[in-house]
């Protein structure tokens, strides 16, 4: 049976991180430029990206760049400059969110490169992407909270655009897109790429009489996600791009969990890019690194999504606290443990505490700072001192696979993607042992080194005669960097459709469409969509407003589903937010205060 071609997307917030995701066997890479990217804080060059993109074309692997903030008129012209000097160099697509960009893209006044419309687009309905699709959109990145047979019910509706879903990483409580509480707190917009994270807060939940039901909890806080047991129901509900989330996560975290992924990945499908992964042994464990808990969200079915005792990291579960000795523990665990070892526990009233590893003697457990933990207690590693060196210093390496023959009077080479080069073998001398003259071209031919390829077969159909080594090597050499240059002169570059309009799903549109500058507002007009507000980046609305939607329910998650009350979160400066709850679509809100 023929397998699905699919795309393993690795974020990289640098060039050093890019080539170590593209080496652990990442199909695309996604970075961000200098500017506008919804990760302010993770910006690179356009030098840097173009070794990226120079060292990601020689295997086939894409480049794409977030453009995907929304912009001022300003800005707008800027990011059209921008976006010329990426297609110049090579860049494969742009993800973008501001449809300023794209009513540019229409008119001819930028590059006509790929554009995907990133997830910040609050791409959640079949009406949504079928809108995408008629456009001529190549690529639409999905809301993470759709289940798996929404995705394919998308999928079945809109079968010419390509659906990129996220499979691992941080979890935004709120739709993509959808989320003001930040701009709203202190002027940080998630949609400029400046979000607080106020998610990440701690929030007291009362009642309309002011009863406390719960206490200084991080309740919208959410675990982390981890779609790896849905991967193949993923791949057959028609997802072509699996995308890591993590664009600020540092090279180690990158490397092992595309490792991870890609492990997977290739037992549903095939791979979009070319060469085969090396390791030195080294096996990847995403259990290792940051993490507030997993959860495959709503892919499946509701679960505890939410983790409301720390937005801090918790690593893996090792085992239970059996005693407590003099100044020491007893953990009931088959792990190794390591000094330096970084552990944690959650107490009674749900606090996070940690301590590290100083030395482990006969399996007593003896911390930096000794304090009782009752019996029973769940202890996590946080920090796995030996996992991390031996990531650091794991060398994965990727090779693209190539077949030689002589034949002819010529050594061709061939790449596993049927780019093909050959030289001319001149005279050499009569061999006095030809099964030695023969033994030795084979191995010279096959010691690639440090090039990009490996060799899979070399079949020779002619007589060899003698050469010395340095010859045979120099054959090598100058057969392999041709072979290198004509793949990446036949580099499959991406072509969409030339964009046109389509009729918008909606004929009004507030806030929501998140319109930031007048090109994007003559968007919408020209989509049959009349804009009423424009982003609360400009100014809020003179109304109670949505400033959060989610499919986390806090009413759920306290098993108070079934209750009318009202409910309202308090923040740390004591400023009450309302909850509505639309429980035919299991979505709760987070409203701005009552101007009343």
């Amino acid at each position: 049976m023929k397998r699905n071609v699919t795309e393993l997307l690795s974020p990289a917030k640098d060039k050093e991180t890019a080539i170590e995701a593209i080496n652990a066997g990442a199909d695309a890479v996604y970075i961000g430029a200098a500017a506008y990217g919804a990760r302010k804080n993770a910006g690179n060059s356009i030098e840097d990206i173009k070794e990226i993109i120079d060292y990601a074309h020689k295997f086939y692997v894409r480049v794409f760049v977030t453009v995907n903030t929304i912009l001022t008129d300003k800005e707008l012209s800027e990011a059209a400059k921008l976006i010329a000097k990426l297609y110049e160099i090579g860049t494969d697509a742009i993800i973008v969110q501001d449809m300023g960009i794209v009513k540019l893209s229409l008119e001819g006044k930028i590059s006509q490169i790929p554009l995907h419309i990133s997830t910040q687009y609050n791409n959640r309905t079949k009406e949504k992407v079928k809108f995408l699709e008629r456009m001529n959109f190549p690529r639409v990145v999905l809301a993470r909270e759709l289940s798996i047979e929404q995705i394919k019910e998308i999928a079945e509706n809109s079968p010419e655009i390509e659906l990129e879903c996220f499979i691992h990483g941080a979890l935004c409580v709120s739709y993509s897109g959808q989320c003001y509480l930040s701009q709203y707190i202190g002027s940080r917009s998630a949609n400029r790429g400046e979000c607080a994270q106020p998610c990440r807060k701690k929030y007291s939940l009362c009642n309309a009489n002011g009863d406390i039901l719960v206490k200084d909890k991080y309740l919208l806080c959410l675990k982390d996600f981890n779609a790896s047991p849905c991967l193949k129901e993923m791949v057959d509900a028609g997802v072509k791009s699996f995308k890591i989330e993590g664009r600020l996560k540092d090279k180690n975290y990158v490397k092992n969990v595309t490792l991870y992924y890609r492990n997977l990945l290739d037992k549903y499908s095939k791979k979009s890019s070319s060469g085969k992964i090396f390791t030195d042994g080294f096996i990847p464990d995403v259990s290792k690194t940051f993490n507030r808990g997993y959860t495959t969200y709503f892919l499946n079915k509701r679960e505890k999504c939410f983790n409301f005792n720390s937005p801090k990291s918790i690593g893996e579960k090792l085992g239970k606290i059996v005693t407590n000795g003099k100044n020491c523990y007893i953990i009931d665990t088959k792990q190794k443990l390591s000094p330096q070892d970084g552990l944690c526990y959650f107490s009674k009233d749900g606090g996070l505490f940690g301590f590290a590893v100083n030395k482990v003697v006969d399996g007593k457990v003896y911390p930096n700072n000794f304090v009782e933990i009752p019996a029973g207690t769940e202890i996590y590693r946080n920090q796995d001192v030996e996992f991390e060196k031996r990531l650091d210093v794991a060398r994965i390496t990727r090779k693209i696979g190539c077949k030689i023959t002589v034949e002819n009077n010529f050594i061709i080479a061939e790449d596993e993607d049927d780019n093909s080069v050959k030289i001319t073998l001149p005279k050499g001398e009569s061999p006095k042992n030809k099964e030695k003259a023969e033994s030795a071209f084979i191995t010279q031919l096959n010691k690639t080194g440090n090039s990009d390829f490996y060799i899979e077969e070399i079949s020779l159909k002619q007589n060899i005669d003698f050469y010395p080594v340095s010859v045979i090597n120099e054959f090598r050499r100058t057969l392999l960097n041709k072979l290198l240059e004509e793949r990446v002169s036949n580099y499959p570059k991406m072509v969409s459709k030339p964009l046109k309009y389509a009729k918008y799903p909606l004929d009004k549109g507030d806030y929501h469409e998140n319109v930031y500058n007048k090109t994007a507002e003559e968007f919408y007009k020209e989509s049959g969509c009349l804009i009423t507000e424009y982003a609360p980046e400009k100014a809020f609305p003179d109304r109670q407003t949505e400033l959060m939607r989610t499919k986390h329910c806090i009413k759920w998650a306290i098993g108070k589903c079934k209750s009318k009350e009202d409910l309202f979160l308090i923040d740390d400066r004591g400023q009450k937010y309302p909850l509505k709850f639309d429980c035919n679509n299991c979505e709760m809100v987070v409203l701005s205060p009552s101007k009343d």
